[in-house]
């Protein structure tokens, strides 16, 4: 009887910590415009969704200047994602919940086929903006990404 009351209270003290730690995690799922780092135009729409403590995220609207390629693939992939349209492409994977961000994980870019690790949170000076770090070693790059209403 002893040996189930500690079980217990050992359960019930993990699942505490971890709902703890999983508050502090930012909410990011939903629909975020993606901007041309040289131009400001608006690229893409990624809808971020999280299951199972994992964050993914998937491109689900383009925009295209009209001399570009209207269906773009991924050509210059070299995993699962090679030759894969653009649009429905998995560009963030695998992100997990780490300290007030989330990490871990890794981000492609469709348009060169390269990936990168990837770390994800929220502004602190605006809620509606997410700051999108893909990083190799010690270089990196920001982008901003903006909630879609």
């Amino acid at each position: 009887m002893n040996k189930l009351k500690l079980s217990a209270s050992l359960l019930a003290m993990m699942l505490c910590t971890s709902m703890t730690l999983w508050a502090q995690v930012p909410d990011l799922t939903g629909r975020w415009k993606t901007q041309d780092d040289e131009t400001g135009r608006i690229k893409s729409v990624v809808e971020v969704t999280v299951e199972n403590g994992v964050l993914t995220g998937t491109i689900v609207e383009l925009f295209r200047l009209p001399e570009e390629d209207q269906d773009p693939h991924c050509d210059e992939c070299k995993d699962d994602r090679k030759g894969q349209r653009t649009l429905g492409m998995d560009i963030v994977r695998d992100m997990k919940p780490d300290d007030g961000e989330w990490d871990s994980g890794t981000i492609c870019d469709p348009k060169n086929g390269k990936i990168y690790d990837c770390k994800m949170w929220i502004s602190e000076d605006d809620p509606n903006v997410m700051l999108v770090r893909g990083y190799v070693a010690f270089f990196y790059r920001t982008q901003s990404w903006f909630k879609v209403d």
